[in-house]
């Protein structure tokens, strides 16, 4: 999905650092929306995320995903007023008005990759894929729902679907019946 952005064009640029945010720090469609130049701390490479219920968490920014931004940012995002980071292609030249546009972009780069999804919710796949690729790789619930960010740790569980078929030849076979 992320290589069916087209980084030649500003729009595939603007794409690519999307996706990029959802896939590699699992964050919400209404966080990207509402992220602004000023939450993007270069020099300590972090990023503030204006997130649920009025919080304000502060991740480490990746440096791919850092690279994607820039590289947005340099050329790909046009002159404007707005302090927000992601702009719309045509004018008004302004700043998302709501997840839905990011939702959009999801929905067209899956279906670039040839990945048919249906429904709401096409942004949100890219954070249970981030939360079922880190329990894949040994990461704790724990350590999921920090970088997810939930406070609950039955939200981390919804997101982190637990792989039977993997699991199976690790659980010792029931005495007297099948597993």
């Amino acid at each position: 999905m992320l290589a069916s952005c087209n980084r030649e064009t500003a729009t595939g640029r603007r794409d690519y650092g999307v996706l990029m945010l959802l896939a590699f720090l699992g964050l919400r469609a209404c966080e990207v929306v509402r992220l602004t130049l000023d939450d993007i701390d270069w020099s300590n490479a972090r990023i503030t995320v204006a997130g649920k219920g009025g919080r304000h968490d502060v991740l480490p920014l990746p440096h791919q995903v850092g690279a994607a931004l820039a590289a947005y940012l340099r050329s790909g995002r046009p002159n404007c007023v707005t302090r927000r980071v992601f702009v719309r292609r045509y004018a008004p030249v302004d700043g998302f008005q709501s997840s839905a546009a990011i939702g959009h972009i999801v929905r067209r780069s899956l279906a670039r990759a040839g990945v048919e999804r249906s429904g709401r919710g096409a942004a949100h796949l890219l954070r249970h894929s981030l939360a079922t690729g880190m329990l894949r790789n040994g990461a704790s619930l724990e350590e999921i729902g920090q970088i997810l960010r939930h406070r609950s740790p039955d939200s981390t569980r919804i997101y982190a679907k637990v792989d039977l078929d993997a699991l199976r030849p690790l659980a010792p076979t029931w005495p007297g019946g099948a597993v």
